[in-house]
C-alpha cells in the first residue's frame, strides 16, 4: 500500500491533541469530528504488557497521538494465572495506568482475569464482568462504567452476554470485522480484527488499504506487543513509521476508541 511520503507531511495537530484532551478526560471536552476526516484508525492495544506499553506510547507522543490500551484488571498481581503462552512477559499496574492516563492515553478494561466469557455459564461470566468493572472503578482514576468501552477478552462474547453488557458501559469491543461505520449516536457494538501470532504488520497493511476503498469508514485492528512480545506483535519502527504515513492524510484520523465515539457525541 502506498501512502504518502512521511518527509511530505504536515502534522495534523488538532487531531492529536483533541485526542490527547479526550483521552485525558475520557468522554469530557472532545471536539466533534473535522468534517474533511473520513477514515478513522484504532490501534487497539491489548492485555497490558509493560514494555511493549512504554515504547507504545512514547512513539505515539512522538506523533503528538493518543493510544488505546485495554488492560487485564487483575494483570499484575502476583497471582495472576497466565492464560496462554503469549501472556508470560510482565504487566504494568495502576499506577502506570493513571499516569498514562493523566499523559492523555486511553485506558480501558479487558476482563478481570483474560477468560474467555464465552466458554462460560451466563451468570459466572456477568460475575467476571462486574468485579473488571468495579476494580477499575476503585483503581482508576476517574473512571466511570457509562463511559467505558469493555474489551472482551478474546474478542469472543455471546449475545446474551452482550445484552446484560449493553446498559452498563458505553460500548463494547468484540469480534466480527475491522471495519465500522463511523461513529454515531447509539453506537454500542464495535467490532475489530487482528492477525497472529506472528507478526501482524503485512495484515495490518492490507486492512488499512480495504478501509481506504471505502468512502468512509472507522477500522478497529486489535494488537498487543512491540518487538516479539504478545500475539501477533509489530516492530517499534514499523508503528513509528505507519503513524507518520497516517497523520500525513488530511481525511484520516488516529483515535482511540472511547474518544472516537466522543466525536459522535458532540457532533
Amino acid at each position: 500500500m502506498q501512502l504518502p511520503d512521511p518527509g511530505r507531511r504536515q502534522l495534523i495537530r488538532n487531531i492529536g491533541l483533541g485526542a490527547a484532551i479526550a483521552g485525558a478526560g475520557l468522554w469530557s471536552g472532545a471536539a466533534p469530528m473535522p468534517a474533511k476526516k473520513r477514515h478513522i484508525i484504532s490501534l487497539c492495544w491489548d492485555d497490558g504488557f509493560k514494555e511493549s506499553t512504554r515504547k507504545t506510547a512514547a512513539i505515539f507522543e512522538k506523533h503528538r497521538l493518543a493510544a488505546s490500551f485495554n488492560v487485564i484488571a487483575s494483570g499484575h498481581f502476583k497471582s495472576f494465572t497466565i492464560p496462554d503462552a503469549y501472556q508470560v512477559t510482565e504487566k504494568g499496574d495502576f499506577v502506570m495506568w493513571n499516569d498514562l492516563r493523566r499523559r492523555g492515553h486511553e485506558i480501558m478494561p479487558h476482563s478481570y482475569k483474560h477468560a474467555n466469557l464465552r466458554d462460560m455459564p451466563l451468570e459466572e461470566a456477568q460475575h467476571l464482568v462486574s468485579i473488571c468493572l468495579a476494580y477499575f472503578a476503585e483503581h482508576l482514576d476517574g473512571f466511570r462504567a457509562d463511559r467505558a468501552i469493555f474489551h472482551f477478552p478474546y474478542n469472543s462474547s455471546t449475545p446474551e452476554l452482550e445484552a446484560w453488557l449493553s446498559p452498563r458501559v458505553r460500548a463494547f469491543r468484540t469480534n466480527g470485522g475491522g471495519l465500522n461505520p463511523l461513529p454515531h449516536p447509539g453506537q454500542s457494538k464495535l467490532t475489530c480484527i487482528g492477525f497472529g501470532p506472528g507478526n501482524t504488520e503485512e495484515n495490518l497493511e492490507k486492512q488499512i488499504k480495504k478501509l481506504f476503498e471505502q468512502p468512509t469508514g472507522w477500522l478497529i485492528y486489535n494488537t498487543h506487543g512491540l518487538d516479539g512480545e504478545g500475539w501477533g506483535p509489530m516492530r517499534s519502527e514499523y508503528l513509528d513509521e505507519l503513524l507518520g504515513r497516517l497523520v500525513a492524510i488530511e481525511t484520516v484520523a488516529v483515535l482511540p476508541p472511547g474518544v472516537a465515539l466522543s466525536t459522535a457525541a458532540r457532533a
